[in-house]
């Protein structure tokens, strides 16, 4: 088959759900918790193992340093301690990875962290320092337009913008909080038609029905969602049917 169009599939995973060998082969890429709202050792090799398994490309997902909120809340924390964790966090997934033979291929930050950054200036700087304190090049996993994305480009960071397959947006591509009904998109045919305006028509239908143009190279489904693997199983044999390679 001859594909017109590509896009990367990534979940969020190694977070006590413990369905990543069901996920495994329908994803291309995936984000590793590393001990900052959760994840340890045990738990990093077991899914890094899986993505070796399924040629998965491996990435680490540092967090705010808050099991207790699962990252989920903005941590009072200063700029260098905030970098001193994720630091550490993301070593330790890289070791694992380089022992068994692989490479990190990005970073993309979970939770609070993640939104924060997209338009605090001062988070999303140390979240690029973080980044580019690795000898090895890695790429960036963030919103389109975000704060953060426009900065790692000016910092030679390759950014991969990535949408979300099973969350819907406000107009401004902010999340609908988890805290309303309709955040989350849990029936799979409407993720596959949510991704395929994304991947064709660079646009997303937001919560009022008002069509905003949103650039992806990456499209997220994440890994505590209910019924996660149908979604993704679903989601990864429709791409394919209409001529979009998974990648």
């Amino acid at each position: 088959m001859s594909y017109k169009l590509k896009i990367d599939i990534n979940a969020d995973v190694g977070e006590g759900i413990g369905n990543e060998e069901s996920l495994m082969p329908y994803l291309s890429s995936c984000n590793i918790a590393c001990g900052g709202h959760t994840g340890d050792f045990e738990s990093m090799s077991i899914v890094v193992q899986l993505a070796k398994k399924y040629q998965v490309k491996i990435g680490a997902h540092p967090s705010f340093p808050d099991t207790l909120n699962f990252g989920r809340k903005v941590l009072d924390i200063s700029p260098l301690d905030l970098f001193d964790s994720l630091v550490s966090q993301v070593i330790d997934l890289n070791n694992i990875v380089e022992a068994e033979g692989l490479h990190l291929n990005h970073i993309k930050p979970h939770g609070a962290l993640y939104n924060l950054a997209v338009n605090d200036e001062k988070t999303a700087k140390v979240i690029l320092n973080v980044v580019k304190s690795f000898s090895q090049p890695l790429k960036l996993y963030a919103p389109y337009k975000s704060v953060i994305a426009k900065l790692a480009k000016s910092k030679n960071i390759e950014v991969v913008f990535e949408g979300f397959a099973d969350r819907n947006y406000n107009e401004d591509l902010s999340l609908i909080s988890r805290q309303k009904k309709d955040a989350l998109i849990t029936n799979k045919e409407n993720v596959f038609k949510h991704v395929f305006k994304m991947v064709l028509e660079q646009k997303i239908s937001t919560i009022n029905e008002v069509e905003v143009e949103l650039l992806v190279d990456t499209v997220c489904v994440h890994g505590d969602t209910e019924n996660a693997h149908s979604i993704l199983e679903f989601l990864y044999h429709n791409l394919e049917a209409n001529n979009i390679k998974i990648l």
